[in-house]
């Protein structure tokens, strides 16, 4: 429920305080004294479009602030939806600067206006007699026949199947997408894959080859060296072993006198040891080196076959090469695999459908029964507030095929005089009938749902004596399930408030300013019997008004 509003700058209002009670809440006050201002600015906390013109002193900023008593846990999925904070005492605030620039906050959260309308809405719910919108929407509709169908857990099932049918079915579009653009593809890619597979690459074999055609083509070079360089280290006169093994005897016959050349001895050894493997391996390649004409043109073919698949294929060496031959052999299996998939999801949605299918037939069962009943009490309330000849009809029609609810449309026809065909609300009902529609439907929809704070922006316009009776005595008995704040302008219905609060005006300093204070019993007495009679009431109108307060 609301407790507290507060108002700065807005309007008429430069600083104002309404602290709200439980049950039914009164509003009343002169034309223009301001009770429209009130609803406005609540509205602001409620994400209504704001603009600074408005203002009271366009010098500062306007300031909103709304406190609410949650008094159970049903709206904490929402707050947790929005990673917001929640509290069994919660505070929607608006702050519009000089600018019209405007921030929102819940319980001192920063959130956009969207977030704010979004859980403001589950707060409050604000009636005027020109609300139409609301009335005439398809789900509003369908709301009402669903709040007395008691199936919330059905519903709910139904409506997860629901979104999941259609991500099954957005992801089956995507796997036939993605195999037929695969099968468009499927005989190139399958002849590059052959063809890659067919030249059987090997990692690191370019590069082999490449080393050995060097060698190949350079043969007879490589080889004149090798057995120029063996010469001079076995064979010429003197080789460099001959002359090394010299100076070791010349070394050896004197190591014994300096310790020192012992040391550049066994040097000079290891050094002959090492030249002479040099020499047996030089000797060994020379003797290795062959030139193979039918070798260097095998090299030249497979090198050929390399180069050729690099270019076609843009790339610069054979890993390469392996890593497309990967892919394509990869989108080939996931062809292959396509079909199955899809198959299998296909499967799946058939199942999940016939599931669905079942559900929302017991959902049409549901709302079948429901629909007599909201029918009939609707009827009930209506004749209570002084439209006997009213009728209404929830058409309820089978679609063709599964919707977000399931596979009902409900059509809400009324007529409020005998003989007249029930037709869609906003073409046969006046604004004042239309009240009383509402009326009636909140009030059913009180019974069974847990309607947020209901505020009724006076919506008894055209209505006056025992029809006023009734609608208060029906807002009365609203004001037994939750908050109801009614703006009105009829005794009848102010006299049934649980607290009544009057609007005002004050000049001050050759300004106008909004006032509101909550009325104690017998200034309620006084207020509503100017309501029956106007200014300076008589004996008569007094008496009246406190047999209106009981």
């Amino acid at each position: 429920m609301l407790q507290k509003l507060s108002i700065r700058n807005y309007a008429l209002i430069d600083s104002l305080d309404i602290e709200f009670d439980k049950g039914l809440n009164i509003i009343t006050g002169e034309t223009g004294a301001g009770k429209s201002i009130i609803l406005g600015a609540l509205s602001l906390i409620l994400g209504q479009r704001a603009e600074s013109k408005y203002f009271f002193n366009q010098d500062k900023k306007c300031v909103i602030e709304g406190s609410f008593i949650l008094a159970d846990d049903h709206l904490k999925e929402i707050f947790e939806e929005n990673d917001l904070d929640f509290f069994n005492e919660s505070i929607l605030r608006r702050e519009i600067s000089i600018d019209g620039k405007s921030r929102s906050f819940i319980n001192d959260t920063p959130v956009n206006l969207t977030i704010l309308k979004q859980i403001g809405e589950k707060l409050i719910d604000i009636h005027s007699q020109h609300a139409t919108q609301e009335i005439n929407d398809a789900d509003f509709q369908l709301l009402i026949v669903d709040s007395l169908a008691n199936h919330k857990a059905l519903l709910f099932d139904y409506r997860t199947g629901f979104k999941k049918l259609k991500q099954d079915n957005n992801q089956l579009k995507k796997l036939i997408s993605d195999a037929n653009e695969a099968r468009s593809k499927q005989d190139y890619e399958q002849f590059l894959f052959n063809e890659l597979e067919q030249a059987n690459l090997k990692a690191g074999e370019q590069e082999e080859l490449e080393q050995e055609l060097e060698r190949l083509t350079h043969a007879e070079t490589i080889k004149r060296a090798l057995l120029t360089a063996s010469g001079l280290l076995t064979e010429s006169e003197p080789s460099a072993l001959q002359v090394l093994k010299e100076a070791q005897l010349q070394l050896q016959g004197i190591e014994k006198f300096d310790p020192t050349i012992n040391v550049l001895y066994e040097r000079l050894r290891s050094s002959i040891i090492e030249i002479k493997d040099i020499a047996d391996e030089v000797s060994g390649i020379e003797e290795n080196t062959l030139h193979s004409a039918d070798r260097l043109e095998m090299i030249n073919q497979r090198l050929d076959v390399f180069y050729s698949l690099q270019q076609k294929h843009r790339v610069s060496n054979n890993d390469e090469l392996l890593e497309i031959q990967n892919q394509l052999e990869q989108n080939l299996n996931l062809l292959l695999s396509s079909d199955e998939n899809i198959e299998k999801l296909q499967q799946e949605i058939e199942q999940l459908k016939s599931d669905l299918i079942r559900l929302a037939h017991q959902l049409s069962s549901n709302r079948k029964k429901a629909v007599k009943i909201v029918e009939e009490q609707t009827s009930n309330t209506l004749k209570k507030v002084g439209m006997s000849n009213a009728k209404l009809i929830l058409d309820q029609k089978t679609l063709a095929d599964l919707g977000k609810d399931g596979l009902d449309e409900i059509n809400l026809l009324f007529t409020a005089n005998a003989g007249q065909t029930p037709a869609p609300v906003n073409k046969v009902a006046s604004g004042g009938e239309l009240s009383r529609l509402m009326l009636a439907i909140k009030a059913l929809l009180a019974k069974h749902t847990s309607l947020p704070t209901i505020i009724f922006d006076e919506i008894d316009t055209g209505i006056s004596g025992e029809t006023a009776l009734k609608v208060g005595e029906v807002i009365s008995d609203l004001g037994q399930n939750m908050q109801v704040i009614s703006i009105t302008h009829l005794p009848q219905i102010a006299a049934k408030g649980k607290s009544h609060y009057f609007v005002h005006k004050n000049e001050t300093g050759g300004k106008t300013t909004t006032g509101i204070r909550k009325l104690k019993q017998e200034e309620r007495v006084e207020i509503i019997a100017e309501m029956l009679s106007g200014k300076n009431p008589g004996a008569s109108a007094m008496e009246n008004a406190k047999e209106l307060l009981g």
